[in-house]
């Protein structure tokens, strides 16, 4: 069953990311068309402000995802009743919180974005914000319920669930722009679906899941250490927030919409690059706590972080190698040449997210070790220095200066922690590096080759350009399953694509 689960989850988030990146990638010029750019930047610009005080979440939805599994894991109903019951109790504090900081930032909108934003875009800004405070005091406890499914490896209806969601969410969008519908009207459809997606999730936990949460006593060592593994994931949450949010804040604050626009579509693009990954590593973090209850040495940890880093590379490798060769022509296609610059903001997030991406488990190993000091600390300090190299760069550079300063710190990060998960965790590095480069490498030598012939064909319509991007995926997918992938990859994308391939050939004949 938790197999299942495992390969159900992982394989619906594949078809979440499919869904809401194409839609995504249809959505984004209508949007555009109907907002206008310098609305669409103040959108933007406020949901990143607003994203900010997300952070509140102090990690207590990974945390439950990780004491649950924990729980289930001993066999410890009852410390998992109570567990709940304090997370709640929690939960209820922050949504206090947010209100209250929420209503001060309120009182200073004209201040903080009066020398950029227009008289008429402050007041639009100011309803904005008052929506998405509210939408942020009941999403932040309805996660919780996310956390819960995951904890208890039920992947499978909560994802499909999520689709329905985003393709309802999708349809409305397209109703209320066409009908003349503004930024404001998208913020209320948000909070409107996320109350809905709440009361589905909710009753796929108490339901379903017959999940109780009573508190039997009040815990306080309990809380401590909720609180104490928390607190690194609310760094994360921080940094995760300067990461893709402080860029479109800095550039709406210094500059105006417009050029927050186009960096939000370049970072827009980049972290669909990341969710590709991040659906593989996202079902394995109850699956680490498990291994690490069982006391699993580091070279078995190690195995299972190689079978999962080479999956993600092979995926990942196929996105990033195209969008360097056919990316602008996909940009000036998609929105315009205006929109060029966010080709280089996507591709600077794309290959500093590489590294990171391919070694998702390590950071789930860290979270089920409740290892996180070492990396939440370092975390910090490169990004408050990316920041700082982003911003003394947006002068000369625009907004890819902003991301070649995030960037940097990223992809420095990640090497500091290689030798962290090397020498403290016991992950043999040298060994991950030298199989996950196994036979891929090779391979894409010999992809790029007629990858590049490709890029340097005239791709002036739409037509042209699927017609060249089918050629490669055809030329990677060859060449990858013949050269690059083991066995033992062979037999998983066989048994994938084999149903499909099965339909296809059947009803040819």
């Amino acid at each position: 069953m938790a197999i299942n689960q495992l390969k159900g989850g992982a394989a619906l988030s594949y078809i979440t990311i499919f869904l809401t990146n194409i839609i995504g990638l249809f959505l984004t010029p209508y949007i555009l068309k109907m907002l206008g750019t310098a609305e669409y930047g103040l959108y933007i610009l406020i949901g990143a402000f607003v994203g900010y005080m997300s952070v509140l979440d102090l990690g207590l939805n990974n945390t439950i995802v990780r004491f649950v599994a924990k729980y289930r894991a001993e066999g410890d109903r009852k410390g998992e009743e109570n567990f709940l019951a304090l997370s709640m109790v929690t939960y209820a504090c922050i949504s206090v919180l947010v209100i209250i900081i929420g209503f001060v930032c309120y009182l200073n909108i004209d201040e903080i974005f009066g020398s950029s934003l227009t008289f008429d875009e402050i007041q639009k800004a100011k309803v904005m914000f008052i929506i998405l405070i509210f939408n942020l005091a009941i999403t932040l406890p309805g996660g919780s319920l996310r956390g819960i499914c995951t904890g208890y490896e039920e992947f499978i209806l909560p994802r499909t669930v999520n689709i329905f969601r985003y393709l309802l969410r999708s349809g409305v969008l397209v109703a209320i722009l066409f009908f003349g519908g503004k930024a404001i009207s998208i913020v209320i459809l948000d909070t409107v679906m996320n109350i809905l997606i709440i009361g589905v999730n909710a009753t796929i936990v108490f339901g379903k899941l017959k999940v109780r949460i009573k508190l039997h006593r009040f815990d306080s060592f309990l809380l401590k250490e909720m609180l104490g593994y928390s607190s690194f994931i609310f760094v994360f949450a921080i940094v995760q927030q300067f990461q893709w949010r402080v860029g479109q804040v800095v550039l709406g604050i210094i500059t105006d919409t417009t050029l927050v626009a186009i960096y939000a579509i370049g970072v827009m693009l980049g972290t669909y690059y990341g969710a590709f990954s991040g659906a593989i590593s996202g079902v394995f973090l109850p699956r680490a706590t498990q291994m690490v209850v069982s006391d699993n040495t580091g070279e078995t940890l190690t195995d299972m972080m190689i079978r999962i880093g080479r999956i993600s590379f092979i995926i990942l490798l196929y996105i990033l190698i195209a969008f360097i060769l056919f990316g602008r022509q996909f940009i000036l296609l998609w929105v315009g040449p205006e929109y060029l610059e966010s080709w280089q903001i996507a591709l600077c997030i794309m290959c500093a997210m590489t590294l990171p991406l391919i070694q998702g488990f390590g950071s789930s190993i860290l979270e089920a070790k409740n290892k996180l000091a070492f990396k939440a600390y370092i975390n910090l300090s490169m990004i408050v220095i990316g920041t700082a190299i982003g911003i003394a760069l947006v002068k000369v550079y625009g907004a890819t200066g902003m991301i070649l300063g995030i960037s940097f710190s990223l992809f420095t990060f990640q090497l500091i922690m290689n030798v962290y998960y090397h020498r403290v965790i016991g992950l043999n590095i040298y060994r991950f590096y030298k199989q996950l480069s196994h036979k891929i490498i090779m391979a894409l030598c010999l992809i790029l080759v007629p990858a590049y012939f490709l890029s340097i064909m005239d791709i002036t319509t739409w037509l042209s350009f699927v017609f060249v991007a089918a050629i490669y995926t055809v030329i990677y997918a060859v060449f990858m399953y013949k050269i690059g992938m083991i066995q033992s990859e062979k037999d998983l994308f066989s048994q994938i694509f084999k149903p499909a391939l099965s339909f296809f050939f059947s009803s040819k004949g």
